[in-house]
């Protein structure tokens, strides 16, 4: 019977035993070695209860195969270099177990050990530079979806009109987890080991799409770790950048034609502008299209003072890159100029003017009358802010000047614009 329950516990890499009989010894040193001084437990393999239970449970995540004689708890300089790739694929598999950190006493013994093994797969990574083999890349992918990809919870929080009232930030209870596993895929896809043409295969469509729903996560942190790795990957993995301009344009759409609820809009628009600044000259016809259907549009919300400064920088770059871009741009800012919303207004007049600043006289001249009526408008304000930001940014002075100065027809002086 004893015979029986011994050969069922776990058993540490016959080469690590050396032929000893004293594995208990053995397994304690290399717990030590990574940091982690435990006492044996009655098991005989040196790790504490929970790491063996979280041992136990990380092994059904991947093949057996994928770990076979590992000890994950082992440190990579513990190790000759023909068998790192197998701890790390043994670590990683250990790093696929999910805990609830609803309530941070729970499981703490397998939470710091978690966490230990994230951090040594980030100084791994970062400072052996790893060629990265097709079964790394996979395992890699498949630790980074099991952590990272979930469902959010619904948003509850109220609505506020246009960045009148700060909405409270939440933070995500899991982040000295999720944190150390965006370190670590930020460094798997900058690594200069991983070939592109190799990681494209498991850093696929479908995972891409993952990464861009995570964008509307309430946690600020999150946010920001996305914004940088969707730029390195858009950087990286060329044969992928039409596949995220459509998708980042569909998550636009159902925001402003249906839900008007995301969190994510100025760091996706932040990412845009990098990608913006970058397309060559002439612009493709996808690229206005994207300008007139996708960015335009984004005026209409409620909530565009949210992110009005990273629209504003896109929206700049592309009349800068082709000034002909400026009287449509112009247009679909009459087109959605708030009516009601004075504070919108001044967001609105404060965008008006980076345009006005890069548009030429002949582009000035197709939408002068529509703007002059909607200048006059403001003017006739009854609201002080946007009385005061009339007058501080003199709009009608330089545009009746200039029109004056070019002899065009159809524009008269200051005064008759108040009329109107």
């Amino acid at each position: 019977m004893w015979k029986q329950f011994i050969s069922k516990l776990p058993r540490k890499s016959s080469k690590y035993d050396n032929g000893s009989n004293s594995p208990p010894n053995n397994a304690g040193n290399n717990a030590a070695a990574c940091g982690n001084p435990v006492e044996r437990t009655a098991s005989g393999n040196g790790l504490p209860d929970g790491a063996a239970s979280l041992k136990r449970l990380a092994s059904a995540e991947f093949p057996s195969s994928v770990v076979a004689g590992i000890e994950p708890l082992i440190s990579f300089k513990d190790v000759p270099n023909l068998e790192k790739q197998n701890v790390f694929l043994s670590k990683l598999n250990l790093c696929c177990i999910i805990f609830d950190f609803s309530d941070p006493n729970k499981d703490s013994m397998g939470k710091d050990l978690k966490r230990q093994t994230l951090i040594e797969l980030v100084d791994y990574v970062s400072t052996d530079a790893p060629r990265f083999t097709d079964q790394m890349i996979a395992s890699s992918c498949r630790m980074f979806a099991i952590n990272l990809f979930r469902v959010f919870p619904p948003n509850h929080r109220a609505n506020s009109l246009g960045g009148e009232a700060e909405e409270e930030l939440v933070f995500d209870p899991a982040w000295s987890h999720l944190q150390i596993v965006y370190d670590l895929l930020l460094k798997v896809i900058t690594s200069s080991s991983l070939d592109a043409k190799i990681g494209k295969k498991y850093v696929d469509q479908s995972f891409v799409l993952s990464l861009l729903n995570l964008f509307d996560s309430e946690d600020p942190r999150e946010r920001e770790c996305l914004k940088t790795i969707l730029h390195r990957i858009y950087g990286k993995f060329m044969v992928h950048r039409p596949f995220i301009r459509k998708s980042v344009s569909n998550i636009f759409y159902r925001f402003v034609f249906e839900t008007e609820r995301h969190n994510g809009i100025a760091e996706l628009l932040e990412v845009f502008g990098s990608v913006i600044s970058g397309f060559a000259l002439p612009l493709k016809e996808e690229h206005k299209i994207f300008l007139c259907r996708v960015l335009i549009p984004l005026h209409k919300p409620k909530k565009v003072g949210v992110y009005i400064q990273q629209l504003t920088y896109c929206i700049s770059q592309f009349v800068e890159k082709e000034p002909k871009l400026a009287s449509s741009v112009i247009r679909g800012l009459l087109k959605y100029w708030p009516v009601t919303n004075s504070q919108k207004e001044v967001m609105f007049l404060g965008e008006l003017e980076e345009v006005l600043e890069a548009t030429n006289m002949v582009e000035f001249q197709k939408c002068m009358v529509p703007l002059f009526r909607r200048i006059g408008f403001c003017l006739n304000s009854s609201h002080f802010q946007l009385s005061i930001c009339i007058q501080r940014k003199r709009y009608a002075l330089p545009f009746a000047y200039c029109c004056w100065k070019k002899n065009v027809s159809g524009c008269r002086a200051g005064p008759v614009l108040v009329e109107q």
